[in-house]
């Protein structure tokens, strides 16, 4: 059976890829740093799924948790999805700065570190999948949570081309807004965000179409037809445009 290490995989998108690689087959390894709620997504699918499932508790920001995922990648495994981060609120200037240090280092640092631990015996055995969780905001300017998910696809185009001809393929998966509990950490009631009815995803939609372009080997996804044209669009529109457009939301 393939095994799929998953980080932040206690909730939203994360819990859906532990839920939709089970069904596929996989046996899963499920990170985050809350115990109880691991225990409850690995005992919600192993209960309806012949599937093993491991639950590693880790704060990804501490060295010596990190050490450990990367450890448990160096046993191999045959898909890492890189899901933990966070937001913070638009207003840079506001923010603490050890916050927004802390905001790069788990998803540009810890990102890193993870596919580096898990690249080595993928490309030994001659497969493997990476699955970098980015964001449409990565192909806008959008704060730094833009920045650092437009860093994940930078990094996976480019690592696709160079280990795809091995057999491990590096997708960024790059949904739009989608429904989790995502905006309701940023402080945010459902209702509140600012954003259209219609541009609202549904985390299931968004990992079936992410997981059916990773195993079509693609170094990027972008969920939704609709976002597909914004990403576009934004191409062609000046900067002032864009970032006022891409201000909803937070």
């Amino acid at each position: 059976m393939p095994t799929a290490l998953i980080t932040g995989a206690s909730s939203g998108l994360g819990a859906e890829f532990a839920r939709q690689l089970a069904g596929r087959g996989a046996d899963l390894v499920l990170v985050a740093r809350d115990r109880t709620a691991l225990e409850e997504i690995a005992a919600e699918i192993s209960g309806r799924l012949d599937v093993r499932v491991e639950v590693l508790v880790a704060d990804l920001l501490d060295a010596d948790a990190l050490a450990a995922v990367e450890d448990r990648l160096a046993d191999g495994v045959d898909v890492l999805v890189n899901n933990a981060g966070f937001g913070l609120d638009l207003a840079f200037e506001k923010n603490p700065v050890d916050d927004e240090v802390r905001h790069l280092r788990l998803h540009v640092e810890a990102a890193l570190r993870l596919t580096h631990a898990a690249l080595g015996p993928m490309l030994a055995r001659g497969r493997g999948r990476i699955v970098n969780v980015a964001s449409v905001a990565g192909f806008v300017p959008r704060g730094t949570y833009g920045a650092v998910k437009g860093w994940l696809i930078s990094f996976s185009r480019w690592a696709n081309v160079v280990y795809r001809p091995r057999g491990v393929t590096v997708t960024a998966v790059c949904p739009g807004f989608v429904h989790t509990n995502f905006h309701e950490r940023l402080g945010l009631p459902p209702g509140q965000e600012g954003v259209a009815p219609g541009l609202w995803l549904d985390a299931q939609t968004v990992v079936r179409e992410g997981l059916r372009d990773v195993a079509r080997g693609r170094a990027v996804s972008i969920p939704s037809w609709r976002y597909k044209v914004i990403v576009a669009a934004s191409r062609l529109l000046p900067d002032s445009v864009v970032v006022r457009a891409a201000a909803r939301g937070r």
